[in-house]
């Protein structure tokens, strides 16, 4: 809601007639006219920022020097060090960081109760949406049961979850819950929630206008800045320091403009355009940066595209990736269903106010780069990262190529043993396209087939996630390649798991309207559930044989994916490569069931007749798949799907929950407790203090995720969250996953650094979730960090590269601050978890002068201390003495990554959730 004006903004508050209504908003040219600056060639994205400055400026949090910094930004080349606070309209959660954010809520209520409060302080100010959408599990897949029973067991599983979502919505205001079985969160933002521009009453009565804007506890919230919605993920506590009224504090972004020419051939798709977006822009460094898409190719580009491309802002590193208003975005929101008086209002509001895009539109940019979208061809990425970009003529070689290269590594061959579980005897090897002695085989037989499984046999291909099933245009795509494969008598193979898990209830209506469902059902793409599923690391388990021989054999089994994450460890844990392709490819590839196979020129399969069938014989043309979308993506399936959104199933309408004011923390729940953050919390705050002979936990590489960190799949009974459910009788098949438990502070230590893939270079190549303890010897991180926590010694984590890249999932950071980490000492750090780190009270720190864990000769053996941080400024060089394993020292200067001066507040308080309670309790 607007709050109160200063004098000096008050001139920029103007009114705006649209169909016979009279709206309030602040008037950028009127800004200009007040002589505030010059924002005529500013960015539409920045232009957002400075309406929030403009509506928000009270003399206190919000100066008139923070606006004018906006005319200097524009003035020196796209530059400011000016650090502002910047209030979003709402904020948008999905479960598995949304149920920690409602626990924490929880859990404050009770602090604020133990330091004298009103328990009714702590309520989300700004409208908050709660989407389920991480916790359907791919158990069943194939055939027509599949949809309703991984609802069913999704309900078994977490019964103990969606109780306490409910409790919240009750007992929060602003607070709505959309139920399980709906859709993905981001999915439903750009079809349902979102409006481009916002409208509120604010303290006077007026109904005022303003840019919708937005922060989610998920990193793909950016996808609606396709719709030029500005929004990005944040971390959790940095989602609820702003639920509860605090202002994001900010440096004014840099703004890169990244131009598209031309328009897309025929035979590609937005699948392959941001496979090529991410790679350029991920070469470019835009980590911490706005980027914004213009140039005339926009005029090509609809707006299903356009949110493909912002989805996958976190994976090109850069804050968010924005689109400004024109034709095409009204033209979407009149589509899917938006009241046509606030269609209007957008057109008026964005025209009047200088958000517009049109031929005329010139602004500055920090910095640019161009593509010519009549280059892009068929690609993928992979099989570890999503700025891999290969291009699909070359997929099968450089698989050949990575093969080679663990193999060489791990110094085994094809020459080595392989067991064979087959009872007949061992067969004669199928020949592997590629091979060159690299690759490894098994065989697997079942009571009605056999099969050799080999290095890059794909045993999951799934159609999932937001960034692809928001687009029909892809979607259509991947149902007429079901159809043309389907009428040849192509199948997928028979080790191949798939599944269709759909980013809405809307996708399932246009493709049955084009009765391409059940071509799709035909070869396997049955419906699954409405959720992140493969995406987030719910594939759920392979058949038992195929899992066997994958570790008997130690195969590189592969999967395809229509996703944006593809993380070591992350899709499956039987699955050592991962790789992103378009919707159609996914379904292309499960008929090959083969990364080694040249999908582009090889024979993909045999028709009925016995005649070869090539890829281009299955592959729609981009008329054939606009056609079915013109005629099967309507207005009215929108409209109906999106009726009864917080309504939900009857087993959602059939959870039963109390409607008291603070939680009833059960016991004996291994999913939801109170967390520990506030318990026995003084009513002032603490000091900074210099780190005395701490010790390191873990010394890792460059690139580590915050899916290394914080995983989010499933994990074994031997692993100390395993046995942490054992001992509380919790059998194997219902631990469900570390996502689903994130409400559990006993879980997550247990799963923080506990990635299967993650290598702490204390330990000589050992995977997985690894340290050393105070005696010397090899032992969980949860176990050494146990240990160091009673000897009363403070731990530190080294880091490469990249240092926190991916999900904004906070738990990275809460199991960091739990397991005693107090600094955390990398070469850079995404944008992300760096806040994060500072929301729980850990310093993060980067090398300077060309230092680095290698350069220093560093084993984990070390003592450390860092001095200066009694008086410590933002971004400061503070001394780091390294006490190495022979008694020799070393002393470095480090950079402090406490950003701002308000981030220095907040780790005197011990993090950003202390801060907002001390202060409402003294209120």
């Amino acid at each position: 809601m607007p709050i109160s004006v200063g004098q000096d903004t008050a001139k920029t508050r103007k009114t705006l007639s649209v169909n016979g209504k009279s709206f309030s908003y602040y008037s950028i040219p009127a800004a200009e006219a007040a002589g505030l600056g010059d924002f005529s060639r500013l960015p539409v994205a920045l232009k957002v920022v400075l309406e929030n400055m403009l509506r928000f400026e009270d003399g206190k949090t919000v100066t008139v020097d923070d606006i004018k910094a906006f005319g200097d930004w524009a003035q020196n080349n796209g530059q400011s060090n000016r650090e502002i606070a910047y209030r979003p309209a709402r904020v948008l959660m999905q479960d598995f960081t949304g149920v920690p954010a409602v626990v924490d809520l929880a859990a404050m209520r009770d602090g604020i109760k133990a330091l004298g409060g009103d328990p009714q302080k702590i309520n989300p100010l700004n409208p908050v949406d709660l989407v389920i959408d991480h916790s359907v599990m791919i158990d069943e897949f194939g055939n027509p049961r599949a949809f309703q029973m991984n609802v069913d067991r999704e309900y078994e599983r977490n019964m103990e979850r969606y109780v306490f979502l409910k409790w919240g919505q009750k007992a929060f205001n602003n607070f709505r819950v959309v139920p399980p079985g709906t859709g993905i969160c981001h999915q439903v933002n750009l079809e349902y929630l979102s409006q481009t521009v916002w409208t509120d009453v604010d303290q006077n009565g007026d109904e005022v206008a303003y840019p919708d804007t937005l922060v989610g506890t998920d990193s793909h919230t950016t996808m609606v800045n396709g719709a030029a919605v500005l929004g990005w993920g944040v971390g959790g506590i940095e989602a609820e320091a702003a639920m509860l009224g605090q202002p994001i504090s900010m440096l004014i972004p840099e703004v890169v403009g990244f131009k598209l020419t031309g328009r897309m051939m025929e035979g590609t798709t937005g699948t392959d355009l941001v496979l090529k977006v991410v790679e350029m822009l991920r070469a470019k460094g835009v980590v911490s940066k706005f980027v914004e898409f213009y140039g005339e190719g926009l005029d090509h580009l609809p707006l299903a595209d356009r949110a493909t491309i912002a989805n996958m802002a976190p994976e090109y590193g850069a804050t968010c990736g924005f689109f400004p208003i024109d034709q095409e975005t009204l033209r979407y929101l009149e589509m899917t269903g938006r009241d046509t008086d606030r269609i209007a209002l957008v057109e008026a509001y964005a025209k009047e106010n200088g958000f517009w895009r049109d031929a005329s539109y010139d602004p500055v940019y920090t910095d640019t780069l161009e593509l010519d979208m009549g280059t892009i061809v068929p690609a993928i990425s992979g099989p570890k990262r999503p700025q891999d970009y290969i291009a699909l003529d070359k997929a099968a070689s450089a698989f050949g190529t990575y093969v080679k290269g663990v193999r060489d590594t791990k110094g085994a061959s094809a020459n080595a043993e392989v067991r064979w579980e087959s009872e007949g005897g061992q067969p004669e090897p199928a020949d592997i396209p590629g091979d060159e002695g690299h690759h490894k085989r098994g065989f697997v037989a079942t009571e009605d087939n056999k099969y050799q499984l080999h290095d890059g046999s794909i045993v999951i291909a799934s159609i999932t996630s937001c960034t692809n099933t928001s687009n029909p245009y892809v979607m259509i795509g991947a149902g007429l390649v079901a159809r043309k494969a389907r009428a040849l008598g192509l199948n997928r193979k028979p080790w191949v798991k798939t599944s269709l898990a759909p980013g809405s209830q809307v996708v399932s209506a246009y493709l049955e309207a084009a009765e391409l469902q059940e071509d799709l059902d035909a070869i396997g793409f049955n419906l699954v559930g409405y959720g992140c599923t493969t995406c987030i690391g719910n594939s759920g388990p392979l058949a038992p044989e195929i899992s066997k021989c994958i570790s008997d054999n130690d195969l590189i089994a592969t999967s395809i994916l229509s996703g944006n994450r593809n993380f070591e460890g992350r899709i499956s844990p039987d699955v050592r490569a991962n790789y992103l392709a378009s919707p159609p490819l996914v379904v292309a590839y499960s008929l090959v069931g083969d990364m080694n196979v040249d999908i582009t020129r090889d024979v993909i399969g045999q028709d009925k007749d016995g005649n070869d069938v090539y890829l281009k014989d299955i592959w729609p043309t981009s008329k054939e798949v606009a056609e079915l979308v013109e005629r099967t993506v309507t207005r009215a399936s929108f409209q109906e799907k999106y009726a009864d959104v917080f309504k939900g199933d009857e087993k959602w309408q059939g959870v039963e929950t109390t409607d008291a004011q603070t939680y009833d923390w059960p016991v004996s729940s291994t999913y939801v407790q109170n967390p520990p953050y506030f318990q026995g919390m003084s009513k002032e705050p603490g000091v900074i203090t210099n780190l005395e002979n701490a010790r390191v936990l873990a010394l890792l590489g460059d690139m580590i995720t915050t899916d290394h960190i914080s995983p989010a799949g499933s994990f074994k009974d031997t692993t100390p969250a395993g046995k942490y459910l054992i001992e509380r009788q919790v059998p194997q098949r219902e631990f469900n996953s570390y996502g689903s438990r994130r409400g559990n502070h006993e879980i997550m230590m247990r799963g923080t650094f506990a990635n299967i893939r993650i290598k702490n270079e204390m330990l000589d190549g050992v995977e997985g979730g690894y340290s050393k303890g105070p005696d010397g010897a090899q032992t969980s991180i949860f176990d050494a960090a146990m240990a160091y926590q009673a000897q009363g010694t403070p731990l530190v984590i080294f880091g490469g590269e990249q240092y926190g890249a991916g999900s904004s999932r906070d738990w990275a950071a809460k199991g960091t601050a739990l397991l005693g980490v107090k600094a955390v000492i990398a070469e850079s750090f995404e944008r992300i978890h760096r806040s994060n780190l500072v929301g729980m009270g850990v310093i993060p720190f980067e090398f300077t002068g060309g230092d680095t864990r290698k350069s220093l000769g560093l084993t984990g053996e070390e003592t450390v201390s860092i001095s200066g941080l009694d008086t410590i400024k933002p971004q400061q060089e503070v001394p780091c003495t390294i006490k190495m394993a022979d008694g020799s020292e070393k002393t470095i200067q480090i950079k402090c990554r406490i950003d701002t001066a308000i981030e220095i507040e907040y780790i005197e308080h011990g993090g950003v959730l202390h801060y907002v309670l001390r202060n409402l309790a003294a209120a």
